[in-house]
């Protein structure tokens, strides 16, 4: 197996866009975008996506191409990125995986087998659900979408039956059907390779994220988002970012709230991808701060690129 993928990985703000398009001009390498946000349209600030240049200049895949209410998961990202994956490497281009969504990388290099790993905001959105229409509401949603599952769990099992909605939700297949197939055939090896930062930095980080993409007009993507008729309720703009600016619309919290919410979120969030991330052991992970030089830390990881081997790693 000689074929090899390059994934650059880390939580949020970490740097990732900025060094991957230096990498990917270094390299001949095309994009791969691992964000299970940026692929939707009219979400552009607050999923902090490349600019229309930085797209132009390397060619990326997973951007823009999909409505806010149309269906995307990670079983689908893992499918057509093994063939989107297939066709770079036909052309004699390296593929870039790049993003913060540990769940879509895993579902593109490992596939999936009985079931991904917990998606907490999905779980707290189900949960919420359950509280408002009943329990049996989410059994029967589950009776609708995987009847093998529902005939197995008791309707009082509400664990079991979020779990099951999850799996589904997440990978676009339901349980009982994943956990007879086989793991797909993965004929390429992909390195990965972290960025680490001190907590408090990348947290200070994130903050000022924030604060710029306020600035560069978050509120009135959202605003256009409702003009386009979307509902704040759809799973893609159940996001952070996208439901506090809704719920400051709609006047149920002050803006200061609205601020206050997204930052902390947006540092629970990075918390939940630095854990996930963590459990992975083929991540080569590489320092980084405020002070890094991109241009050193791109040679650097070409470096670790072209003579790092997979195998020698265990997973």
């Amino acid at each position: 197996m000689e074929k090899k993928v390059l994934a650059i990985v880390g939580p949020t703000a970490s740097g990732k866009t900025k060094l991957s398009l230096i990498v990917a001009e270094r390299i001949n390498g095309e994009i791969i975008s691992a964000d299970s946000r940026q692929v939707y349209k009219y979400m552009d600030i607050g999923t902090a996506k490349p600019s229309r240049e930085e797209r132009e200049k390397i060619r990326h895949y997973f951007i823009d191409e999909l409505n806010p209410d149309e269906e995307f998961n990670a079983g689908i990202f893992g499918e057509r990125g093994r063939e989107i994956i297939e066709d770079i490497f036909s052309r004699g281009k390296v593929p870039i995986i790049v993003g913060g969504s540990g769940l879509y990388i895993k579902a593109l290099i490992d596939g999936f087998f009985e079931g991904p790993g917990a998606d907490w905001e999905l779980r707290e959105i189900l949960y919420n659900k359950a509280k408002e229409f009943g329990k049996e509401s989410l059994y029967e949603e589950l009776k609708k979408i995987d009847p093998e599952s529902a005939q197995k769990i008791h309707p009082n099992n509400l664990k079991r039956i979020i779990r099951a909605l999850e799996v589904y939700y997440l990978t676009g297949k339901p349980i009982s059907q994943l956990q007879k197939e086989v793991k797909p055939e993965i004929n390429f090896n992909a390195v990965q390779i972290g960025l680490k930062w001190d907590r408090k930095k990348l947290y200070k980080r994130i903050e000022e994220r924030v604060n710029e993409m306020l600035n560069k007009g978050l509120i009135d993507e959202v605003k256009n988002l409702r003009t386009l008729g979307y509902d704040k309720n759809l799973n893609s703009l159940q996001t952070v970012g996208y439901k506090e600016v809704f719920n400051y619309l709609d006047g149920l919290i002050t803006y200061d709230e609205m601020v206050y919410l997204i930052k902390r979120n947006s540092r629970r969030y990075a918390k939940r991808q630095l854990i996930w991330f963590r459990q992975d052991k083929r991540i080569i992970w590489v320092d980084v701060d405020e002070n890094t030089d991109l241009n050193e830390l791109a040679d650097k990881v070409i470096e670790i690129f072209n003579l790092y081997k997979p195998e020698e790693k265990p997973s």
